[in-house]
């Protein structure tokens, strides 16, 4: 009976990603290419160095506002508290 109790206990452990978690190592992965593309086009000394770094600045403020308000939608249509409901 306890093995039982363990499997049963070890499934609830065991949750699915989420959207939320997905939306979020998104953006995580699109900031990192982005600092590494301005990164290799500052090295190599291309005329776009000045927007890459414009468009990584302007995607540093914009991508994790753009979570947030996502984070903050998916509770209002949900219900559901978040940690961007305001206090």
């Amino acid at each position: 009976m306890k093995k039982d109790n363990h499997e049963t206990t070890e499934n609830k452990q065991k949750k699915g990603i989420t959207s939320k978690q997905v939306v979020a190592m998104t953006g995580v992965i699109l900031l990192v290419l982005l600092y590494a593309i301005t990164l290799a086009a500052a090295i190599l000394d291309t005329s776009a160095s000045g927007s890459l770094l414009w468009m990584c600045l302007f995607a540093t403020i914009t991508v994790p506002i753009l979570i947030w308000l996502y984070t903050w939608m998916y509770g209002k249509l949900t219900g559901k508290k978040t940690i961007s409901d305001p206090k």
